[in-house]
């Protein structure tokens, strides 16, 4: 990459860790902590939240036709998640180890806190943890992806992609050529040196 390419990644990196740290300050705010990996909320606020809960009879009612309807449709998609999980899951377990490259350590992208939440009902819970597990799969897909895609072709499309992984702005320049193999050879020696971590944090 150029010097400029390079200095506006490394303003991009700053900034989401800046915007990570300013939402730990939000999450501090909130008055929560950790015991043995629960989340812990102050008495007060638990208080406070529990009086904001909709009653499952309530929320039933007051929900669309078409949404009940269409709920089915809705937690159908678990099959497919599941066996995509179970699946990837498989593939990097064999597949990584014969290429040298870190496992991406699934726990980190599943993540199932919202259950703690005081003001959501049975329901409401439910729901929070299917998208949990729905779009926590998907990050974990998509960076097993990267790392496959970052040992095995490391070039940059010619066109736009609309939201590209962070692995990507490090990949060759579509049609230059000259370098792509000892470049190739220098992505696969710094993927394989990564410890079972995304390359860079994500803001949550």
């Amino acid at each position: 990459m150029t010097d400029a390419i390079n200095a506006i990644a490394a303003k991009i990196h700053a900034l989401e860790l800046e915007l990570e740290g300013e939402f730990a300050k939000q999450r501090a705010g909130l008055r929560h902590g950790l015991e043995h990996g629960k989340i812990v909320f102050d008495e007060q606020i638990i208080r406070r939240r529990r009086e904001l809960r909709k009653s499952l009879g309530r929320y039933l009612l007051d929900a669309r036709p078409l949404v009940a309807l269409s709920a089915p449709v809705i937690y159908s998609l678990i099959i497919p998640f599941a066996l995509v999980d179970a699946w990837v899951s498989l593939y990097q377990a064999i597949c990584f180890r014969v290429y040298g490259i870190p496992q991406v350590r699934r726990s980190r992208y599943l993540v199932f806190d919202r259950a703690e939440l005081p003001y959501l009902n049975v329901l409401e819970k439910l729901n929070c943890a299917y998208c949990s597990y729905v779009n926590g799969v998907i990050a974990y897909v998509r960076e097993v992806g990267s790392r496959t895609e970052q040992h095995w072709c490391p070039i940059k499309h010619a066109r736009r992609i609309l939201g590209a992984h962070s692995r990507y702005r490090d990949f060759e320049a579509y049609g230059e050529g000259e370098h792509y193999r000892a470049n190739l050879e220098t992505l696969r020696r710094k993927l394989a040196s990564e410890a079972q971590e995304p390359p860079t944090s994500n803001a949550a």
